[in-house]
This record gives structure tokens, C-alpha cells and sequence, in this order.
């Protein structure tokens, strides 16, 4: 039964994820994580490096191909290659957060099941596959993003699976030493795949036919992304063979897109993981992780900041915190002399942080890769 599957799923995944994730994790390194990046980016440069005719008969260039003349069009686009993803006879899973990025391509990926089922129905020849969007739990996800990505996935009409995982417990991902995010993807994909993979091996044991053949794993990774060495993530990605129906397009199409679908977040700020506030070296312990969260609920509350400003409190060496705004929310705010007097310095030491600043938000400003 349902209830049952439900009940022996997480168990199997335990033992399962634990025996795949240390070797994954011990084989990786920056080099790799270069190599990655540049073979996918490569992917996206040939993609656009087709000749364009002018319309002079006797000149001809080379040129970046046109800019899609509507939404409509950079949506079909994305469906077509989607739709060449997608198998209609597997366990189709998206590793979503709830950010535009992963909304978007659990959007694509359940509306080219969905379309392909509906005409499969029509003709008596439907798949055994599934779709759905699996968010993990831990404490490097703040409790606003859940709930974000919970409306999300209600929005779009995906079925949306919960799990936790257990990246805590490793070594490599709390010690914050340049091989975290590779660590946490990798326990991320591992959990998907043993849950997806235990899902159907109790379906095929209790009905021996008519269930999915095999598991595909889909994440949001944008050709953006691939031209950051910082994504280690990039690496687990590619150990565990997942797709992005995105990795054709830049971050300023993903909100496009997403605003033509009606996602509610297609203009929100991103929403890394908590642990991305850690500087190099600040273990990505849950305390940590639970004090970085309060700080940004607090000062975005202060600030009366919306979803669509960026807002981060990196945590950095010797407990400071540091509190990063838009220039122009800096500027509008009086952010340093607001937060000085509501009193945020007694805040900051409850919160276990030894001083706070205030500074210019910049995107990955502690990035660190391990050499």
C-alpha cells in the first residue's frame, strides 16, 4: 500500500545514501569542478554559434542569434527541450528549493508529463511514469523558503515530496572548507535517487508491472551558472547524471519564462542555502546555520525589506556578522544607522555573533574553493 511504501522508503534511503556519498565526494576537486563548468558552458557556446545571414546577399556574419521575439517563444523553446528529457515510462524527479530556478524547470518538466499523458490517455497508450518535485529538509534551509517553495509547487499543480537529509553529519560539509556545496549535493542527489529508486522497487514488488523502468533526476542549473568555478555542485550534478531542461539559459530568460508561466516567484531575490553565508573555514554547524537565519529574519524585518531585495548576513571570522543590502537599499534606508538604532548590536550578540557591519550585497562574497 501507499502507506507502507511511505513508511519503508526512508528507511532504505538511510542505508542506501550512506554507502554512495563518500567516494562521489573524495574524487572531486576545483580542477573538476572547472572541467564541468567549462564542458557545459561549451554545450551553451555551441548552441549559439550558429552563422546568421544578413539580409545583403553579398556580406555575410557571424553573430549571437536574435533575441526571441516573445515570451511565448522562449517558452516553447524550453518546452521542445524539455520534452526530449522528459520519459513518460520513468520516475521523473526535480530537485527543487522553491527558487525561480528549480521552479521553473519542475514547471516545464510537469507540464511536458502532463501534456504527453493527457495524449497518451487519448490514444489508450499512457506511460508508467511519475513527476514530482522533491525539496530537502535541513537546517541550511530557512523556514520562509519552505513555505515558499510549498506555495510554489501548489501553484504549478506538482506533486511535491519532502525529505530530509543528512549532510550535517558529514565531516567534509561541516568543516566549510571549500567542498561543501559538493558535499551537500551530493548527499542532496543521493537521497532523491534512493527514494525515487525505493519507490519503485516497492511498487514493482507489490504490483510486478505497470511501474516506472528507471529514475531521471532534473535540477534548475542555468548557463549562468556554468561560468561560476565556484559551483561544486556542478561536479554531483554531473557524478549523478541529472538534467536541466536550463542549461541553455541565462538568468534574465529563467525569470522571463517564469513570469510567463505565472510562477510567483519569477522576481524574487535568489535564495542560496544558509550555509553560502558561512565564510571559508566557519563550520557549517546547525548553530551557525540557525543564528545566520534569524539575523536575515530580523534585519529584513527591521528594513521592511520584500522578497525582492537581496539581503544577507555572512557570517565571517571570529564571529562577526556582516550584513549585506542593494546599494540602493542602503542608500533608501539609512540601513547602518536604521539597524544602530533599533539596537541591532544586541540583537547581533544574542544571536552569538561578537559585532556586526553593514556593507554592499555582492553574490558569493565568501565564496571559497578548496585548492
Amino acid at each position: 500500500t501507499e502507506a507502507t511504501m511511505a513508511n519503508s522508503i526512508p528507511r532504505l534511503v538511510a542505508g542506501m545514501t550512506r554507502n554512495r556519498t563518500s567516494h562521489l565526494i573524495s574524487r572531486s576537486s576545483t580542477s573538476m569542478a572547472v572541467a564541468v563548468a567549462e564542458r557545459l558552458q561549451e554545450q551553451v557556446l555551441v548552441t549559439r554559434s550558429h552563422a546568421y545571414e544578413s539580409d545583403n546577399s553579398q556580406h555575410s556574419t557571424v553573430s549571437a542569434p536574435p533575441l526571441l521575439s516573445s515570451a511565448t517563444e522562449l517558452v516553447d523553446g524550453l518546452l521542445d527541450r524539455t520534452a526530449k528529457l522528459v520519459d513518460m515510462n520513468a520516475s521523473n524527479n526535480i530537485a527543487y528549493s522553491g527558487g525561480v530556478d528549480s521552479s521553473l524547470s519542475a514547471a516545464l518538466v510537469h507540464q511536458v508529463f502532463t501534456g504527453k499523458q493527457t495524449g497518451a490517455n487519448a490514444s489508450n497508450e499512457s506511460g508508467s511514469g511519475n513527476v514530482r518535485a522533491v525539496l530537502g529538509l535541513s537546517p541550511a534551509v530557512p523556514e520562509e523558503q519552505v513555505d515558499i517553495a510549498r506555495k510554489v509547487a501548489a501553484k504549478i499543480g506538482i506533486e511535491l515530496l519532502e525529505i530530509e537529509t543528512d549532510e550535517g553529519k558529514d565531516p567534509t560539509y561541516v568543516a566549510n572548507a571549500g567542498k561543501a556545496c559538493l558535499a551537500c549535493k551530493t548527499h542532496l542527489y543521493s537521497a532523491l535517487e534512493a527514494v525515487a529508486e525505493a519507490a519503485v522497487a516497492s511498487a514493482n514488488a507489490s504490483s510486478g508491472n505497470g511501474q516506472p523502468s528507471r529514475v531521471i533526476l532534473y535540477n534548475g542549473t542555468n548557463a549562468d551558472d556554468t561560468r561560476d568555478p565556484t559551483r561544486l555542485g556542478l561536479v554531483a550534478a554531473s557524478n549523478f547524471r541529472v538534467e536541466s531542461p536550463l542549461i541553455h539559459t541565462t538568468k534574465a530568460d529563467v525569470r522571463r519564462a517564469a513570469k510567463h508561466l505565472g510562477l510567483p516567484n519569477h522576481d524574487y531575490a535568489a535564495a542560496p542555502c544558509l550555509r553560502s553565508r558561512l565564510a571559508f573555514g566557519v563550520e557549517a554547524t546547525k548553530r551557525h546555520l540557525q543564528a545566520v537565519g534569524e539575523a536575515e529574519r530580523r534585519v529584513r524585518s527591521a528594513l521592511a525589506l520584500d522578497k525582492t531585495a537581496n539581503l544577507r548576513v555572512r557570517m565571517l571570522a571570529r564571529n562577526k556578522a556582516m550584513v549585506e543590502l542593494d546599494q540602493h537599499v542602503l542608500i533608501d534606508t539609512d540601513a547602518e544607522n536604521l539597524l544602530d538604532r533599533e539596537g541591532f548590536e544586541n540583537v547581533f550578540q544574542e544571536l552569538g555573533f561578537a559585532s556586526y557591519g553593514v556593507r554592499s550585497f555582492k553574490s558569493g562574497s565568501v565564496a571559497a574553493v578548496a585548492k
